[in-house]
């Protein structure tokens, strides 16, 4: 008698997918936080999970802070967080009051990027729930390790290929800067 195998999801063979880990999330019965990261943005997503199918309510992605004059990059700690404080505020205007982060295969390290998205929910008035010690502090969230490292490059003489060079003011004031935009934010999310 021969004994056939069960082959894996394909998913779980490639990596992609915690089944265990999602299966404890959906059965909570609240919205799913969804982040992920790729090498240039970060993307929050609010998904419902129902039997045929996921329903996504809202997708925010970092390159919509460019419509709120944000001028630095796209995958920092700070654009992470105006990244979900904006997808935090859709989603209440959605009707969403309560729900879990689901960050996927992210490892989870105190302060991360992911934490940071966690926490724009969080401010915008989403229940979300969460240790205070693992988001990141307020001086990183708006950009002081950034205008620190841009600050000591330029005294240094050396010339930053991650920076641009018509971006010099802003990395130079990065937490005016992020106030700015953050604030263009709650104005216009909230009052439109």
């Amino acid at each position: 008698m021969k004994i056939l195998k069960r082959v894996p999801p394909k998913r779980r063979r490639k990596g992609l997918t915690d089944y265990g880990k999602r299966l404890k999330l959906v059965k909570s019965g609240l919205p799913r936080i969804v982040i992920r990261k790729t090498n240039r943005y970060i993307i929050a997503q609010v998904i419902n999970s129902r039997s045929g199918g996921d329903e996504t309510l809202i997708t925010v992605t970092s390159r919509k802070l460019a419509a709120y004059g944000w001028r630095a990059s796209f995958k920092n700690t700070s654009a992470a967080y105006l990244t979900g404080l904006i997808a935090g505020l859709l989603a209440r205007k959605k009707g969403v009051e309560k729900a879990v982060a689901d960050i996927g295969l992210h490892t989870t390290s105190v302060g991360s990027k992911v934490f940071a998205v966690v926490k724009g929910f969080i401010d915008a008035g989403v229940v979300v729930p969460s240790s205070e010690e693992v988001f990141p502090d307020e001086g990183r969230i708006q950009g002081a390790h950034i205008m620190e490292y841009y600050k000591a490059i330029r005294e240094g003489g050396a010339i930053a290929t991650q920076f641009s060079k018509s971006d010099e003011d802003v990395y130079m004031n990065l937490n005016s800067h992020f106030s700015r935009v953050k604030e263009k934010i709650l104005e216009e999310v909230n009052g439109g």
